[in-house]
């Protein structure tokens, strides 16, 4: 791939400097260097592809569209295609068709000739398409779900007995089971596949259920029969090397799982004893998919100028608030990225770390032993920091000694779990925190939620109905001229009509006003009316914006934000 740098270099699409990083983070990461130019934003997918095909005079495919055939896909082995990042497509005569995201790399050219006995016609696709090509093609050749289940029904039976009469030998024997091993697996590779982003395992008296989040939204994936409860469980316990003879208090654990030659998915696994077992549910935690451009995240242009604003403060407190699984961790590590130089000491604790950033240290919580986020701030104090992270501000303890590093010359970030950015004040009051020291060491506050796009593949303009846009916000000028647009559902999006999510974000940087009305003694209700008053845009705001602009729909706002 330099051969590939150096062009990209020569037509200026990248530059030198942006070369010579993404080749350090390539060697250092061991991804190639067009996944590392795409992984840093340094240039998109789409555009190398296009760009490759141009300069090799070779055809460039979107494999999306394409349902490659299953004697195809078996001409090539799947080592061989990880090993060289390739696809084969479709075969004609003595010629196979191959998808190649370095169309210069002969020597894989040579051995697929070699290893076919077909002459090679290579074609363009970008490393993430043949990535998800790849997991598509060379996974769904195994039985279905229910195939598996048909097998699990033969072969185990197991009875849902009382927790305290369970065998634990008898229970990790029938765990390991290849058909037992066979469906844990295919659960955690059909979420990858699905682009989900938990999975909940969970057991009721008569049933037994399997659903996957996917875009924010659970849909049930399977129903396995009662029987099997403990066995799956116990496997996927297992997976997580958690104790599968505790099943009275909760657990929490990790599944690595290795994907090919260089992809890594990691599941962050929690166990909760319920009233008839144990619920497991699981996050997925994608490295590759980790997006630090903050230009890519969904701010809009003042909001996104105002946090960048302030996290180049020298010291002071941003806090970023939400729900769980709103995305607060990653607007966090894409502020952490932009920060992360050589020259700066950047200190981060966390429970748990969801992803490693080179050049940051990351300190892993463990309450169990007496580690926890006011601990870990004490420790940080004495390392000399510029930048300390704080997973979660949670009791007094917590935001006294955070409030302390950002009054005294350390910038400091964090989460909090508020509705929105004016009831953050009322939050860190309701702690402890004076009011004077919320209004000293508070730089800015943001707030966010995660909205459904809508599936590009299958988007057409909608009926608009002006009366749900005004009671939604919109200005009655703006409902008059807005097209409203909605997916009709298709195969790329589980004809759910939304593919993908967008974040929502309210950015209130703590100027004079809001300061003086904090120290007044204002609610949140007057903290949030002086915040619009200001020009600042609310959830609401911001969410409408991106129905506007024909992103997402006026029922996805309303089901994500509230009015202002």
């Amino acid at each position: 791939m330099s051969r590939i740098g150096e062009l990209l270099v020569r037509e200026k699409m990248i530059s030198i400097q942006q070369l010579q990083k993404a080749q350090d983070e390539a060697r250092r990461s061991g991804r190639r260097l067009g996944q590392s130019l795409a992984q840093m934003g340094f240039v998109n997918d789409q555009a190398l592809s296009q760009f490759l095909a141009k300069q090799y005079q070779l055809p460039s495919i979107d494999l999306a569209e394409f349902e490659i055939d299953a004697d195809v896909i078996k001409l090539i082995p799947r080592e061989i295609a990880h090993k060289h990042m390739v696809i084969p497509v479709s075969r004609a005569g003595a010629t196979l068709i191959v998808a190649m995201s370095d169309p210069s790399n002969i020597f894989a050219i040579d051995e697929l000739k070699f290893l076919t006995q077909y002459n090679i016609d290579p074609v363009v696709a970008s490393e993430k398409a043949i990535e998800e090509a790849l997991l598509r093609f060379y996974t769904e050749q195994g039985p279905d779900f229910r195939d598996v289940l048909d097998d699990l029904d033969d072969e185990i039976a197991i009875e849902a007995r009382e927790e305290g009469n369970v065998n634990t030998v008898d229970l990790e024997q029938q765990s390991g089971e290849a058909p037992v091993v066979k469906l844990c697996n295919m659960l955690l590779l059909g979420a990858i596949k699905k682009k989900a982003s938990d999975i909940h395992v969970e057991p009721y008296e008569k049933e037994f259920r399997i659903r996957y989040r996917i875009d924010g939204i659970l849909y049930e994936e399977m129903r396995p029969p009662i029987k099997l409860r403990n066995a799956i469980t116990s496997r996927l316990k297992i997976m997580a090397s958690l104790d599968i003879s505790e099943r009275r208090l909760p657990q929490d654990g990790r599944i690595k799982l290795k994907i090919g030659k260089d992809k890594e998915m990691d599941f962050r696994v929690s166990v909760l004893p319920t009233l008839f077992g144990e619920k497991i549910v699981m996050r997925l935690l994608d490295k590759s998919n980790l997006q630090l451009d903050m230009t890519k995240l969904g701010f809009e242009e003042k909001p996104l100028a105002d946090f960048k604003k302030q996290i180049a403060m020298p010291y002071g407190m941003v806090l970023v608030t939400g729900p769980t699984g709103s995305g607060k961790t990653t607007t966090l590590y894409s502020a952490l990225a932009e920060l992360n130089k050589t020259t700066r000491n950047i200190s981060t604790a966390e429970d748990p770390v969801e992803f490693n950033l080179p050049g940051i240290n990351q300190c892993q919580m463990h309450d169990d032993i007496g580690l926890n986020f006011a601990a870990a701030l004490r420790a940080f104090l004495r390392q000399d920091p510029n930048i300390i992270m704080v997973g979660e501000i949670r009791d007094f303890e917590t935001a006294e000694i955070a409030v302390k590093a950002a009054l005294t010359g350390h910038l400091v970030l964090s989460t909090l779990h508020t509705n929105d950015a004016p009831s953050t004040v009322s939050r860190l009051l309701n702690m402890g925190i004076e009011p004077f020291l919320v209004t000293a060491s508070v730089n800015l506050v943001v707030a966010q939620r995660l909205a459904r796009k809508i599936c590009s593949e299958c988007r057409i303009e909608a009926e608009k109905n002006d009366k749900a846009l005004l009671d939604l916000g919109v200005m009655p000028d703006e409902a008059a001229r807005a097209t409203i647009f909605r997916g009709t559902g298709c195969n790329a999006c589980n004809n759910t009509g939304y593919k993908g999510r967008i974040a929502l974000y309210e950015v209130m940087p703590f100027f004079d006003s809001l300061k003086e009305l904090v120290l007044q003694g204002g609610s949140g209700a007057e903290i949030k009316a002086e915040m619009i008053r200001s020009g600042i845009r609310s959830l609401r705001m911001s969410g409408i914006s991106k129905m506007l602009d024909g992103v997402t729909t006026p029922e996805e706002i309303a089901r994500v934000t509230v009015g202002d």
